[in-house]
């Protein structure tokens, strides 16, 4: 399975869930899907597509910042946003 199909199952399983939603009181989930490396060109993770600067920051971030940092994400890998992150 590519990188790409599993950060959609991802962000589907999330979404199904609500852990998207703005009135969420659960902290927004990694993307991470443990495929931990970086493009040859180190502008984002070949696993989740975020970028080092993203995943520093992902610790210290909280939900509407998680929400941008996903959005990039999926946009980065060529994917269609759930409705909660549009």
């Amino acid at each position: 399975m590519s990188a790409a199909k599993m950060l959609a199952d991802r962000a589907f399983q999330i979404s199904a869930a609500g852990q998207f939603g703005l009135k969420s009181e659960e902290s927004v989930p990694s993307p991470c899907v443990s495929v931990c490396r970086m493009a040859p060109d180190r502008s984002h993770c070949e696993g989740c597509f975020r970028t080092l600067d993203d995943i520093r920051a992902w610790s210290q971030a909280g939900n509407g910042q998680r929400r941008a940092i996903w959005a990039a994400a999926l946009r980065r890998a060529g994917l269609a946003l759930p409705e909660e992150l549009e």
